[in-house]
Formats: structure tokens, C-alpha cells, sequence
């Protein structure tokens, strides 16, 4: 098992097939990367990866003004 940040998982396989490979759809990918969510790709040893993202509990929210 090896885990790797999204950034580095993109770089190697480019956005396209890394939305293929994680079930999602390639604009979910560049906006993660765009904002910088903190998601680990886990890939498996029979090939499959999944992902996972890291966020502070409880999450932080938005004040109204």
C-alpha cells in the first residue's frame, strides 16, 4: 500500500486519468488542486487506489458577518 498527496498522484498520472481512477469527474480533481485540499491517494497492491481527504474535527466554520 502505498499513499500519496493528490498533487503527486495528478503530477504522474495526469488529472484526467486520476478522476478516472477515483470515480470522479476531472473538474472535482482541479478544484481540489486549485484550492489545496488536503486528499491522500491510498493505491493498493492489486492496482486500485482510493482517496481519502485530512481535516481538522471538529471542521472550522464560516462566521456571517
Amino acid at each position: 500500500m502505498k499513499k500519496l498527496p493528490l498533487t503527486d498522484y495528478v503530477k504522474d498520472r495526469g488529472q484526467a486519468n486520476a478522476a478516472a481512477e477515483l470515480g470522479v469527474h476531472q473538474t472535482a480533481i482541479s478544484k481540489a488542486l486549485r484550492i489545496g485540499r488536503n486528499v491522500v491517494v491510498t493505491q493498493m497492491p492489486d492496482g486500485s487506489v482510493t482517496a481519502e481527504e485530512i481535516r481538522p474535527f471538529p471542521s472550522q466554520r464560516h462566521q456571517a458577518a
